[in-house]
């Protein structure tokens, strides 16, 4: 896979329910279609894994060294609430009512895919998030792009 990439706007129904766009979906490998895995992300966010994408991942996670503490307390923290969710046969992905409550998900919400992850987002916290960085995008770029060699250029 080459990296998911969009943003989507979608609308939980009543259950908690998102209808997984098709644009999106035709990003996914094969494999990938249907099984996700669903945890807390880094910010007042959801992260969706396709399960293939969150095997490797667990792959290097079981690397980790868990007699040290901080590794043992990143894994916990990483791995708390996830949960293994599939389409449905309407191509819905159910959000459970814990993961909801615990990032703010209200009806309006955004997917926004990037490399080897979907992160779901209320969409008034996103574009809030969006609105209160793009003032230091610059900044930001330069720090972060900054140092990275282009190979195109030898």
């Amino acid at each position: 896979m080459a990296g998911l990439v969009g943003e989507y706007e979608v609308k939980l129904d009543a259950k908690g329910r998102f209808l997984f766009p098709a644009g999106l979906r035709k990003q996914l490998s094969p494999a990938a279609q249907e099984n996700f895995m669903l945890n807390k992300g880094f910010e007042e966010c959801l992260t969706l894994y396709p399960m293939n994408e969150w095997d490797k991942l667990s792959a290097k996670l079981s690397r980790l060294n868990l007699f040290k503490p901080k590794n043992r307390m990143f894994y916990r923290l990483f791995h708390q609430g996830a949960k293994q969710v599939t389409l449905d046969n309407a191509g819905r992905i159910l959000v459970p009512t814990a993961l909801m409550e615990r990032v703010g998900l209200d009806k309006d919400v955004m997917l926004i895919a990037y490399n080897d992850r979907i992160e779901i987002w209320d969409k008034e916290n996103y574009f809030r998030l969006i609105d209160d960085n793009m003032a230091d995008f610059a900044d930001l770029a330069d720090e972060v792009m900054g140092d990275i060699d282009d190979d195109s250029e030898e």
